[in-house]
């Protein structure tokens, strides 16, 4: 093989690795905690929560209609099963969750994909789209993009691109965030406000971090929480349920 022709081959070969090095990059995501997966479990529970896995993983009030839905997308690499605990709680308030697992666990790949979940269930109403970090700056997206297929915005640890500025909008929004933060830092959070619609309500949660917004352990760059994971799940879901029952009045 001539020296020209194995440069061709080197320039063909290389999209081809740093492909492949993006694909495994993006496919390792750290694993969900045993409470995560213990959430996803459809035996009978005193919270009276019917669970449903598939290409989605839904949880719905067992008996009776939920009084509105909450489409939830993951962080960027974090398994979607990581946020069931959460998901689980805030069904277990009357209300639908719907967490969608993203190609390649990025859910810049496929923002708008709460708009399948909104229409397979048809009966809901009202609808709430929301996600933790990257996740979550992708649902501002999908409520920028599609502004009359939901009337709440729940921001986990995230805030919109400048690109997606609702401070115009009719749109009931929670922006919940830790103040120990290392990645969504509570002052780049603070920098969205001009970003989200005026009556957007602020939830600091002293002492919590930005790994304990799911159950997937510790988070590279993350700063140590000083509250425990279960504290802050608890302030997480109460904010979440409240900005739910707001938009169902």
């Amino acid at each position: 093989m001539t020296r020209v022709k194995r440069q061709w081959w080197l320039l063909l070969l290389i999209p081809v690795l740093v492909g492949f090095g993006f694909v495994v990059w993006a496919e390792s995501t750290a694993a969900p905690m045993p409470e995560a997966l213990a959430a996803l479990t459809d035996s009978p529970q005193p919270d009276g929560v019917a669970v449903t896995t598939g290409d989605w993983f839904i949880f719905r009030p067992a008996e009776g209609e939920p009084s509105s839905g909450l489409v939830l997308y993951p962080g960027g690499r974090v398994d979607p099963r990581a946020y069931a605990p959460a998901a689980r709680a805030i069904a277990a308030q009357g209300h639908l969750v719907v967490i969608v697992p993203m190609p390649l666990n990025l859910a810049v790949l496929a923002p708008d994909r709460a708009a399948q979940v909104i229409q397979a269930f048809p009966s809901v109403e009202p609808w709430a789209v929301g996600g933790h970090s990257l996740g979550g700056a992708m649902a501002a997206r999908f409520a920028h993009g599609q502004p009359t297929a939901v009337q709440g915005l729940v921001l986990w640890a995230a805030y919109p691109a400048e690109s997606n500025d609702l401070s115009d909008r009719d749109l009931a929004v929670v922006s919940i965030y830790g103040t120990e933060d290392g990645l969504a830092t509570p002052e780049k959070v603070e920098a969205s406000r001009s970003l989200l619609p005026r009556d957007t309500r602020w939830v600091a949660i002293r002492g919590g971090n930005h790994a304990q917004f799911g159950w997937y352990g510790p988070q590279s760059r993350d700063n140590p929480p000083s509250i425990t994971r279960q504290a802050q799940q608890q302030e997480i879901v109460a904010a979440t349920v409240q900005l739910l029952e707001e938009v169902d009045r």
